[in-house]
């Protein structure tokens, strides 16, 4: 599989664009969706994180609290949304009750926001997070999910999982969850809830092509044993405001083979998402002839992770129609989804 980052290019790319093509036609995935980011304040110190501040106190960060939620909500909502997505930071001074309760407003709010054939899908919290819950609170990761799925939550997010190699981990990441606990709380979510999830690896900082080549294979061990992922979303580093700015960026080239190989690696996780606010609009929508058929949703200025890190989407909204015509003038047709990738007509 290493072998492919050497692949000549035309070649790379046809390989990956028939395996999308068996999977998903000529489709472009697409969703109407906010996100909800409750705080930056976090106990994790990434050294690829530009999002995080240390407390209340630091410029430039926030914590909400219960009584913001709401209103929140009610302010990036708009008629025909599918999505919320909640996910955050690890706040040291939140209990288990404040993220529980998070959860419970928000699929009330949901539930009274829904109309026929628009169902409103909760997908709330890393794998990092609900380690760092079970920790903090002395909670059975079982118990945890439990309270979290009987509060709305209905599926979750990919986030954290980084690059699995314990050894870049250590540098990183070392006081996040491990690579092995990610993949538990993944698989305690697929087999003992049946909550389907996504699936992430963060690339282009210090790991080398073997380290994700690692990666990807162990998200494909982990898919052919529970079938529980329903999208992988290769995250490329962005090098703006934090620790590890020094070493640049990956190039283009870079970013789309390394598309291509998770298309090749992972034919068992039938959609590959190109998340457009950490790509960009052009290169999210170049990813679709290297494997990639999926571009997240319209987001209504709603994510600052990677906007603190230097994205272009310093305000990331796309709009339905905005949505279509960029995919139809690229010859791709656009199709509207839910959280499940049931098709919304």
């Amino acid at each position: 599989m290493l072998e492919l980052y050497e692949a000549p290019l035309p070649e790379l790319q046809a390989a990956s664009s028939f395996v999308r093509k068996s999977l998903n036609g000529d489709r472009i995935w697409y969703n109407r969706n906010f996100h909800i980011e409750p705080s930056n304040i976090c106990a994790h110190r990434c050294r690829f994180c530009s999002y995080r501040r240390d407390d209340a106190a630091q410029p430039g960060a926030w914590s909400m609290e219960p009584e913001d939620i709401l209103p929140y909500c009610e302010a990036k909502f708009e008629p025909g949304m599918t999505e919320i997505h909640i996910v955050g930071s690890v706040h040291p001074g939140r209990p288990f009750s404040y993220y529980e309760g998070i959860v419970r407003q928000v699929k009330e709010f949901a539930r009274q926001k829904e109309t026929p054939g628009r169902s409103i899908a909760v997908k709330a919290y890393t794998a990092v997070e609900i380690d760092d819950m079970c920790r903090y609170n002395r909670l059975d990761l079982e118990d945890c999910l439990q309270r979290l799925r009987a509060a709305g939550l209905d599926t979750m997010p990919g986030g954290g999982a980084e690059i699995f190699s314990p050894h870049i981990r250590r540098q990183i990441c070392p006081d996040k969850c491990t690579g092995e606990r990610w993949l538990e709380i993944h698989r305690a979510a697929h087999t003992l809830l049946g909550i389907p999830t996504n699936c992430t690896m963060l690339f282009g900082h210090i790991e080398s092509r073997a380290d994700r080549i690692d990666h990807l294979l162990a998200l494909r061990e982990l898919q052919d044993e529970t079938g529980g992922f329903n999208a992988f979303i290769p995250l490329k580093f962005r090098s703006q405001g934090n620790e590890l700015s020094g070493l640049g960026e990956v190039s283009r080239e870079e970013v789309l083979r390394t598309f291509a190989i998770a298309r090749l690696a992972l034919d068992n996780i039938s959609h590959i998402k190109a998340y457009w606010p950490m790509l960009g609009r052009d290169l999210a929508l170049e990813a679709m002839s290297w494997g990639a058929d999926d571009l997240d949703g319209t987001l209504n200025d709603s994510t600052k992770i990677y906007s603190l890190a230097g994205a272009e989407e310093q305000h990331p909204t796309l709009s339905v129609s905005e949505l279509q015509e960029k995919s139809a003038a690229a010859g791709w047709k656009a199709v509207e989804r839910d959280s499940f990738y049931k098709i919304i007509s």
